[in-house]
């Protein structure tokens, strides 16, 4: 249960992610920073691809991906469409290595992360009727924090 929860929440933020990089009217504004902003959409989108195929992909899904985190904010100019791509490729990935992972790993794993044993718990303590319920109105605000899961040894 707490894997759906998990692909659900992902597969969402990283579409709104998608949706953020289509919404540029002007494709090369991707790449530019505001003043007091130091990482453009661009970059910032490199890196959480960077991040959860290193520590979710390579680290649970066995990818083999080898991060480059310079290149994540040094990088210019990459089409939108392979930014798309590269989102796109990272659901699959993530959906793929969240499925290898038993649910006693990811209790395993929520332990040791606080937002994550939080919704764990929350789980247990529900009937099936409200998880069904919480799991239709999920809403987390700030989601991002489910990015920094901790490696365990498999």
């Amino acid at each position: 249960m707490l894997t759906d929860i998990l692909k659900i929440l992902f597969i969402r933020d990283l579409n709104i992610l998608k949706s953020e990089i289509e919404s540029y009217e002007n494709k090369s504004d991707i790449w530019k920073t505001q003043k007091g902003i130091t990482n453009s959409a661009g970059n910032l989108c490199l890196h959480i691809i960077g991040n959860l195929n290193t520590y979710i992909g390579a680290q649970y899904g066995k990818t083999g991906y080898i991060r480059n985190r310079p290149l994540e904010f040094s990088l210019k100019d990459i089409s939108r469409t392979e930014l798309l791509s590269k989102i796109k490729e990272t659901i699959i990935i993530l959906v793929n290595a969240l499925n290898t992972l038993s649910e006693e790993v990811i209790k395993l794993i929520a332990e040791r992360t606080p937002s994550l044993k939080t919704l764990s718990v929350l789980l247990e303590r529900t009937n099936k009727k409200r998880r069904d319920n919480l799991f239709q109105k999920i809403k987390i605000k700030r989601p991002v924090q489910l990015l920094f899961i901790p490696q365990l040894s498999l």
